[in-house]
C-alpha cells in the first residue's frame, strides 16, 4: 500500500455474518466490513491526496481477474484478525486483503462485483467508446453504436456500484436501466442529428458543444440510474456502524455528489483531447501526417481519463458525512449523534 499506513487507517470493522451456500459462484457473501471513523482513532477522514493515492491502488487492473477463492481468503483474514482495523497496522497481508476486498466486493450487500463493473474496469470500457463518441459526425448511423455502448455501460456501472442498502428487485433495476439507456442515447444523438441536418461546422458546434452535452448527460445518467436511492432512502449509520434508519435526503446527497464527479470525469476527459487536437491541426506535422490526429486524440483520451478516474473517485469521500439535523425527523429522534454516515457509492 502507498505510504506507511494501510487503506483503512481511519476505519473499524463492524460485525459480520457467516458464509453460506455450497456453489462458490452463488454463495451468499458476508457483509463487507463497513468503514466508519471510530472515536478511538482520533483521526479525520482521509484527505483528497490520501484518497487519490488509495484509489490508484484499488484501480489496479489485476483486481479485475482476482479469483473468488483469493477474495474470500482476503475477507476471512480481515474478519478473523483482531488487528485488521488498527490504524498503526504494518502487516502487508492485511493491507493486501483490504485492497482486494474494497476493490471487488460491494460494501452494502457483500455481493461480489462482476469483473466488467468493478471500479478498475471503468477506464478500459469507457475510454474507447468516449473517443468514438467524440469523432466528427459523418452520418447519424455511425454515431448510434458508440453512443449506445457508452451509455449502456455507464448505466450498468452506476447501478451496480450505487448504494444497495435499500430494498430493490432485479426487475426494477432492469426496467430502470433500460429506460435510462434509451433516453441517454437519444439525448446524446439529438445534437448530433441537428449538426448533420443543419450543417453546423463551426469549431464551437463541432467540437465543444458535444463535450458540454456529454458531460451533462453523464451526470444525468447517474441521477436517473440511481433514482431509487432518493425515493426509498439509504442506510445512515453512526460512527460505530450501527444503522439508525433510511434517509431519502442522504440518498439525494449521495447521488448528487456522484453525479458531480462523473461530470468532472467525462467532461475533462472529452475536453482536453479536443483542445490538443484543435492546436495540433495547425502544425506542420499534421499537414504532412493527417492520420496522426486520431492517434493523438485516442492516446490523449486514455491518458487524461487514466488520471481523471482516480481524481473523480477522490473528489468526495466514499463514506459520506451528513449532519443529523439535515435528515428526516424520525432519524433525528432515533439518535443523539450530531453527525451520521452513509455509503456514497462509486
Amino acid at each position: 500500500m502507498t505510504g506507511d499506513k494501510p487503506y483503512n487507517q481511519t476505519f473499524q470493522v463492524t460485525p459480520v455474518q457467516s458464509l453460506g451456500g455450497k456453489d462458490p459462484q452463488r454463495r451468499k457473501w458476508q457483509p463487507t466490513p463497513v468503514f466508519l471513523p471510530g472515536e478511538s482513532h482520533k483521526q479525520r477522514s482521509p484527505s483528497f491526496i490520501q484518497r487519490f493515492l488509495q484509489w490508484t491502488e484499488l484501480l489496479d487492473p489485476t483486481n479485475l481477474v482476482l479469483s473468488i477463492e483469493k477474495i474470500e481468503k482476503s475477507r476471512q483474514l480481515l474478519l478473523t484478525n483482531e488487528d485488521a482495523s488498527r490504524g498503526d497496522l504494518e502487516d502487508k497481508r492485511i493491507q493486501e486483503a483490504w485492497k482486494r476486498s474494497l476493490s471487488t466486493v460491494h460494501p452494502d450487500n457483500s455481493r461480489l462485483i462482476p469483473g466488467p463493473f468493478r471500479p478498475a474496469a471503468l477506464l478500459p470500457f469507457t475510454a474507447p467508446t468516449l473517443f468514438l463518441s467524440m469523432l466528427p459526425v459523418k452520418s447519424l448511423k455511425s454515431m448510434i453504436l458508440p453512443q449506445a455502448s457508452f451509455y449502456t455501460y455507464s448505466t450498468a456501472f452506476n447501478i451496480v456500484n450505487g448504494n444497495a442498502s435499500y430494498d430493490r428487485r432485479a426487475h426494477e433495476s432492469l426496467l430502470l436501466g433500460a429506460g435510462v439507456i434509451v433516453s441517454s442515447t437519444f439525448l446524446g444523438l439529438f445534437p448530433r442529428l441537428l449538426q448533420v441536418r443543419l450543417s453546423m461546422n463551426s469549431v464551437l458546434s463541432r467540437n465543444f458543444i458535444p463535450v458540454i452535452i456529454l458531460a451533462q448527460l453523464s451526470g444525468m445518467n447517474v441521477i436517473a440510474s440511481r433514482s431509487l436511492e432518493p425515493m426509498r432512502g439509504i442506510e445512515v449509520m453512526d460512527k460505530e456502524g450501527n444503522v439508525i434508519g433510511y434517509s431519502r435526503k442522504a440518498g439525494t446527497k449521495a447521488v448528487k455528489d456522484t453525479a458531480t464527479s462523473r461530470v468532472v470525469l467525462f467532461g475533462t476527459s472529452a475536453f482536453i483531447p479536443e483542445v490538443f487536437a484543435y492546436f495540433f491541426k495547425r502544425t506542420q506535422f499534421f499537414l504532412q501526417n493527417p492520420w496522426s490526429l486520431w492517434t493523438l486524440k485516442l492516446s490523449c483520451t486514455v491518458l487524461v481519463m487514466g488520471l481523471m478516474v482516480p481524481v473523480s473517485f477522490s473528489v468526495f469521500p466514499q463514506i459520506g458525512r451528513i449532519q443529523c439535523n439535515e435528515l428526516e425527523k424520525e432519524i433525528q429522534s432515533a439518535t443523539e449523534e450530531t453527525e451520521l454516515f452513509y455509503n456514497r457509492g462509486v
